[in-house]
């Protein structure tokens, strides 16, 4: 392990939850919109195409920008491009809560897609830094499950908020958590013992280079898009089989969705003690991709009762978060330099991003042309099998 991620004894626990909380701050913005959809289109007139584009710009930046925020992050540090994150998404909300048109909205989730950006690929070097190194797995596998709490609390808090303060509630729910995380990350600074910037007669891309020249972060960034195709598969499936197919109440709708979300956050916690526990990652992807295949194949083909569907629901949720937790706490072993991190993760976030950018058209398309949900199996079925494929081959390279 290198010195500079070996040197600390004790894990500073107030600033790695400080830094935790960036993350699950940033996520609320990936959340509040699919909820606050509705309103957003009736106030604006959003057609289809401005409306997916408002939805989907966070997860569009990730995918095309995730790896260059990362590199730009090793080289001006982590402190500074969290801040710069959390700094671009307030900027964003504050935007979209004044936004009078289409276009002005449509700049505030740009702005927000930095800053969510920007912190994925940062915060995870700040954990490291405040953690001893017998912790170090651990606290990672804890900053995997960011993304879950985050949209699953913008989804358990819309019922209460929306009533009163309608969308414009959800975005200043989500600017309190902001400035939040902000205030934390910033009195926690002491605790982040980073690397200086790089000097700036170095190659601004040996760093990175030497990180994504390693084979196994590649394979690990993969297993994410076999995982992410799966999870928002049933994202997708659950809440319009719910209300279309069992008449469902909104409020029942919400509240079943929001619980399938956030049963990922401790298999995400779980993952992280088992990684911890020197458990080998190819084994736990291997094993949580054959369960999430299964549980897909019960969901999908409508041959069991409602709430044995439901249950592998939460199940096929639960165990998946052994995924992310195993591939975002990899960074703890497969970096050179702590200047390494922010590429790696950016790596990791942007294949993550893969699934829900390509997952919800390819199962539009096979739904479609057939009329039958079992076809979205044919995606989640051959993204469990590549996903045992690869966590197989991730333990063997591990030995």
């Amino acid at each position: 392990m290198n010195p500079a991620l070996a040197s600390r004894t004790e894990t500073d626990w107030r600033g790695v939850l400080a830094a935790a909380l960036c993350g699950v701050a940033v996520a609320m913005n990936v959340g509040k919109v699919p909820i606050a959809m509705a309103q957003l289109r009736t106030e604006f007139g959003l057609t289809l195409v401005a409306a997916g584009w408002v939805s989907s710009m966070i997860n569009t930046m990730a995918v095309t920008t995730a790896v260059l925020f990362g590199v730009l992050g090793d080289r001006i540090g982590a402190m500074r491009m969290c801040i710069i994150g959390l700094g671009c998404s307030i900027a964003g909300g504050l935007l979209g809560l004044l936004a009078g048109n289409e276009l002005t909205l449509l700049i505030s989730r740009f702005a927000e897609g930095a800053g969510v950006v920007a912190v994925a690929v940062s915060a995870p070097a700040l954990l490291s830094s405040a953690s001893a190194p017998v912790d170090r797995r651990y606290t990672l596998g804890i900053w995997s499950a960011y993304l879950p709490a985050g949209v699953g609390l913008a989804m358990l808090l819309a019922p209460a908020v929306m009533p009163i303060g309608g969308w414009r509630g959800m975005w200043l729910l989500s600017l309190a958590a902001l400035l939040a995380a902000l205030f934390a990350v910033s009195r926690s600074r002491p605790a982040y013992r980073l690397p200086a910037p790089a000097p700036a007669q170095a190659h601004p891309f040996a760093a990175a280079r030497d990180a994504l020249m390693q084979l196994k972060p590649w394979l690990l960034a993969v297993a994410m898009t076999s995982w992410t195709l799966q999870h928002f598969a049933l994202i997708i499936w659950l809440p319009t089989f719910l209300q279309e197919q069992r008449a469902l109440s909104p409020l029942a709708v919400s509240l079943l969705s929001c619980l399938m979300v956030l049963v990922n956050v401790p298999g995400n916690l779980l993952g992280g003690s088992l990684v911890q526990r020197n458990f080998r990652r190819g084994s736990l992807i291997a094993f949580a991709s054959l369960v999430t295949g299964l549980c897909g194949a019960g969901i999908f083909l409508d041959l069991l009762p409602d709430l044995v569907r439901y249950g592998l629901c939460l199940l096929l949720s639960f165990t998946g978060g052994l995924i992310p937790a195993s591939v975002l706490s990899a960074t703890a072993s497969l970096v050179r330099s702590p200047k390494q991190i922010g590429t790696l993760q950016g790596l990791f976030n942007q294949f993550g991003n893969l699934g829900p950018f390509l997952g919800p058209p390819l199962i539009a398309m096979l739904v479609a042309s057939s009329g039958l949900w079992r076809d979205a199996l044919i995606v989640t079925g051959s993204a469990a099998l590549l996903g045992v494929t690869l966590g197989l081959t991730l333990r063997r390279l591990e030995r």
